[in-house]
């Protein structure tokens, strides 16, 4: 494989001298055969396919194909003259890392031809020897020469292959869980926003619009200032108490005291109160027994009546604004009609209430709408009670 190609040969030398000198020693205690023959060279000519075979080894990492081509007709040479237990496991090896650094199709082409040769010195040497034994015996020690090293260099050619693809795999899952995590991080600060956008633009809007009305209006009577503070003390109160609440919703380890709880829908009426100017009121109208609601339900209605209030309190033209909530079966109803102004105020927040309703109905799997429609600006919103949230 192309990592085990970039390894220093000092190993290939240290094998090749390994297979060097144990042929040597097979060779001095005569660990070979003898054909029955005439032609029986004699015990130095065997040292020949055994230096032949020396260089193989060199090359048996870097090019396993040509130490395969070098080793071959010297292997050939050795079985001639009777072959040797040396020069068989050094051939072997050769074959072993032809097939497993070279290319798959290699490996197979080797297998097939390995195959071949086997079965031609099974049948060869039997009816040369006129024994089937005999034949039997020299293609099983044919094949274990030849075959077998072929087809474990193959086993562990595909083990690396199973081995590098699930590495590949958990690489893979690794990077999905990343993405998964960065993701879940993004929802989770979208979310906070929302929410610190909700608590802060309503209550600090109040406090803004009737600190500057005491401000502006010189002539304001006692009973005007006094209904101004007791707006912006009560939006600041509100304001410090729903802060508190998220603070100990995100801190690790809460105080000993536990947090105030999160708005209900039974809480619009003090709401609605607070939403007033001296040119603008609200009302709220509700249709309907209110059932049992989902936190999460309850909580996006609270905050999408909420931000239309703060949009009405700060955008909204002299007259009434009118909150509608309407409890259905399947559904909860949400409509904040009030009178279109020339123009707004730009209070610090001003254009993320809208974006921050719709996503708000988009988590629910809800509808929101909001626009101008017959000379007023309507917010619509209708939150299903029985569907799950939507990522």
């Amino acid at each position: 494989m192309p990592p085990l190609r970039r390894l220093t040969t000092r190993q290939d030398v240290l094998i090749a001298l390994a297979g060097l000198a144990g042929g040597l020693l097979m060779i001095g205690v005569h660990g070979y055969t003898t054909w029955e023959q005439d032609w029986n060279p004699a015990r130095e000519w065997r040292f020949l396919p055994l230096l032949g075979l020396f260089p193989a080894l060199l090359l048996r990492r870097r090019a396993p194909l040509t130490a395969l081509a070098l080793a071959t007709p010297f292997n050939f040479a050795d079985v001639l003259m009777g072959p040797s237990f040396a020069t068989a496991v050094i051939y072997g090896d050769v074959l072993y890392a032809a097939s497993l650094y070279g290319r798959r199709r290699t490996a197979e082409w080797l297998l097939a031809t390995t195959c071949a040769a086997t079965l031609a010195v099974a049948v060869g040497s039997g009816a040369a020897l006129g024994q089937v034994s005999l034949g039997v015996l020299g293609g099983a020690l044919a094949g274990v020469t030849w075959m077998a090293p072929v087809l474990t260099a193959m086993a562990v050619r595909e083990h690396r292959f199973k081995a590098e693809a699930e590495r590949e795999r958990a690489e893979q899952v690794g990077r999905l869980a990343e993405l998964d995590r960065r993701a879940a991080v993004g929802a989770e600060r979208a979310r906070m926003a929302r929410e610190l956008h909700d608590v802060i633009a309503n209550h600090l809007s109040a406090v803004a619009l009737h600190s500057s009305a005491v401000l502006k209006v010189r002539d304001l009577d006692r009973d005007g200032i006094d209904r101004a503070m007791e707006v912006i003390r009560e939006n600041s109160v509100q304001g410090l108490a729903e802060m508190r609440r998220m603070i100990g919703l995100l801190r690790d380890g809460g105080d000993e005291e536990d947090p105030p709880a999160a708005p209900r829908l039974a809480e619009l009426g003090p709401l609605v109160a607070r939403t007033a100017r001296p040119d603008l009121s609200a009302r709220l109208e509700v249709a309907g027994e209110a059932p049992e609601l989902p936190a999460a339900v309850e909580l996006a209605a609270y905050r999408i009546v909420q931000e239309s209030l703060t949009n009405a309190l700060k955008h909204a033209g002299p007259g009434r604004a009118d909150v509608r909530v309407e409890y259905g079966r399947r559904r909860v109803v949400i409509d904040v009609v009030s009178p279109l102004g020339r123009d707004g105020s730009r209070l610090p927040g001003s254009g993320s209430g809208l974006i921050g309703m719709r996503e708000r109905a988009a988590m629910l799997a809800g509808e929101f709408a909001a626009g101008p429609e017959a000379g007023r600006w309507r917010v619509h919103a209708e939150l299903p009670l029985g569907q799950e949230r939507t990522p």
